[in-house]
């Protein structure tokens, strides 16, 4: 009985690693993207059309605005996609434009550095295999990661100043 309950689990399991994720349409441009932080999901959209919903991991203290650097939050607010990178730590990245002036006002107010870095990205290089179970906890510094073919696709998508509205 045993081994029929732990080849059933490994069954669930390998379906939920190897079950392929639906894709964006071909030629599909993203120009904006909300991040649900208190379900792990990221949508993105074209021109206000739903495109695709991304389940994500965020940062290790994840809820609450990020208010300083070394925190661990995710930051919420309205930014826009500012740069990409094709060879950092991680597997690809599209920096977000976090501080903005209120961020930055507020780290002034309290004395501290408001930090900054933050980014979508995949999983940390050499580390790819871990796939969607990256997904089970938050483990970034604040960045919203993504699997590495989800990495791909976004990095191929998203428009320069892309709209990215961080949501709690």
């Amino acid at each position: 009985m045993i081994w029929i309950l732990l080849l059933i689990s490994i069954g669930i399991v390998s379906g939920y690693y190897f079950w392929p994720d639906a894709k964006l349409p071909k030629h599909a441009r993203i120009d904006k993207i909300v991040v649900y932080k208190s379900v792990r999901k990221m949508q993105v959209f074209e021109h206000a059309k739903f495109l695709k919903t991304y389940k994500i991991a965020l940062g290790k203290n994840p809820v609450g605005h990020k208010q300083q650097e070394g925190d661990n939050k995710t930051p919420e607010g309205f930014y826009v996609i500012e740069s990409r990178n094709a060879n950092s730590q991680f597997h690809k990245n599209l920096g977000i434009s976090y501080p903005n002036a209120s961020d930055k006002k507020y780290a002034i107010s309290i004395g501290k550095p408001a930090g900054g870095d933050i980014k979508i990205h995949g999983l940390r290089n050499g580390k790819g295999r871990r796939g969607k179970f990256h997904r089970w906890k938050n483990w970034t510094a604040g960045c919203i990661a993504v699997t590495n073919p989800e990495m791909d696709e976004l990095f191929d998508r998203v428009t320069d100043n892309c709209q990215i509205e961080i949501r709690a």
